[in-house]
Parts: structure tokens; sequence; C-alpha cells
């Protein structure tokens, strides 16, 4: 049986309202503080899907490709990416992630888990509500992942 209507715009309004909170909460949080979350964002879809060209990179984070060029500069002036020319067409240019901008995308992630967990903790949830937070959070990923 499928929720109805007016079920479904409650709980988008509650899940968007959450997770909104949430997530500027999380954003706050970060191993450089001088670092943007579009810049966190780049390096963070290096470390996890590994080299791309910038029109890739701009494609994921919805930027014009000038815009993840400019991004693309700052981050390998600090040291957190590198370019690479394409082995098959040397016009073209793959970025890849640094050990320090791993180490900084991994830093920012400890961090960020950390807080959350201190959160969940003040809360003194049981483990039914862990579990029960476990499986909405699984669900959200199926949102997102279409």
């Amino acid at each position: 049986m499928s929720a109805s209507d007016e079920s479904l715009h409650l709980t988008a309004t509650d899940l968007r309202l959450a997770t909104f909170r949430l997530a500027r909460r999380l954003r706050h949080v970060r191993a450089v503080d001088a670092m943007s979350d579009a810049q966190l964002a780049v390096l963070a879809t290096l470390r996890m899907h590994g080299r791309r060209t910038i029109t890739a990179l701009a494609d994921a984070e919805r930027v014009t490709a000038p815009s993840m060029t400019s991004m693309i500069n700052g981050l390998a002036e600090q040291g957190y990416v590198v370019r690479i020319p394409d082995e098959e067409d040397r016009r073209r240019v793959q970025v890849d992630i640094t050990e320090s901008g791993s180490a900084i995308v991994a830093e920012t992630i400890q961090r960020r888990d950390r807080l959350l967990a201190g959160m969940l903790a003040e809360l003194d949830l049981t483990e039914a509500e862990l579990s029960t937070l476990r499986e909405a959070s699984a669900l959200m990923r199926r949102v997102v992942d279409r």
C-alpha cells in the first residue's frame, strides 16, 4: 500500500527541516577552517571516486567549469590536489587528491562523526532508538542515491 500524498508531503517537510539543521551544524566542523564547503566537497569526491577531469568535477558539484577551475587552482596552491596530464588526450587534465588533501577529508569526517555521536549521546537514546535512526539513514541514502 502506497503512502498518501499528504503523508509524503509531511514526511518530506520533516526530513527537509531536520536534515537542513543537521547539515548546518555539521558543516561548521572541518579540519581546515579556511576551506569552503565547496572545496571540501571536491576533495571528498576525489577521495571517494579517484581522479576526475575538471568537467566531471564541475558536473558532479553542479558548478561551471570556470568556477571549478578556480576552485582547483586554490586547492592546488594549498597542496591538496595535483593536476595530471590525461594519458589518452594530452589536452585534457585529470585532477587527483594529494595525501594532505585526503588527510583533510578524513579528519573532517572524524570531527563531524564525533560531533554527531556526542549529540546523540546527550539524548541518552535506547538501542532501539539508535537502530531506528540507522534504519532511517539507510532509507535516506536510498532517496538521495536514486
